[in-house]
């Protein structure tokens, strides 16, 4: 797995810069955030996972590389204690993108799909680029039962300083949060894929907590 995300990024990355000493310090860049400790579910296995779905769907997501410099950002800073994760982040892959003379536009794009994923509101709905984003960041929710109760177990893990009276509380009201949406994946594809499942295991976890 490593060594195909590493590759996916300097192919990417190659594309704005060809000074490989950039391309291999932002790559360690990501890799040591994402490695760092208390790094459960948000970890290179997530952007992995998120990575494969983006490269299935390469048809049908509108600006692939603003696209894909999201994914790679959107969890670059995550500490479970803090509510700006996102904003950080955003911040974040802006000083790294400014740097590989990413236009303006570009730029906004991604900041703007990075922040989306706090409330996992759609923010740009000129394409839908958003909201396929945010249903690969949720696709988790949809699988079998087996790898949902294994993410709730990271999950947990990564929230370990908080005691289960908090930690149950906030997760319940989190979980219910998208319960009572309309749907909680926001394109046919995926509501299609996962919706049913989805709402399944999060009635479950809720009755389990």
């Amino acid at each position: 797995m490593i060594d195909w995300l590493r590759n996916e990024w300097k192919t990417l990355v190659s594309l704005y810069t060809k000074d490989d000493a950039v391309i291999s310090e932002y790559w360690e860049d990501i890799e040591n955030h994402y490695t760092s400790k208390n790094r459960y579910y948000h970890n290179l296995s997530h952007i992995y996972n998120m990575l494969q779905q983006a490269h299935s769907l390469k048809a049908t997501i509108v600006d692939y590389n603003t696209f894909r410099f999201a994914i790679w950002y959107h969890d670059i800073i995550y500490n479970a204690t803090k509510k700006n994760n996102e904003t950080k982040s955003a911040e974040f892959s802006e000083k790294r993108l400014k740097s590989l003379n990413f236009d303006q536009k570009s730029l906004k794009i991604v900041n703007q799909l990075i922040k989306s994923t706090q409330k996992h509101d759609i923010l740009l709905n000129t394409t839908s680029d958003n909201a396929y984003l945010l249903d690969m960041d949720l696709s988790i929710l949809g699988t079998d039962w087996n790898l949902y109760e294994a993410y709730t177990q990271n999950i947990r893990k990564e929230y370990a300083i908080y005691p289960d009276f908090i930690y149950k509380k906030g997760r319940k009201k989190a979980m219910l949060h998208f319960l009572e949406r309309p749907t909680i994946y926001f394109t046919e594809y995926y509501q299609n894929k996962y919706e049913e499942q989805a709402r399944i295991n999060l009635k479950k976890e809720i009755s389990l907590l």
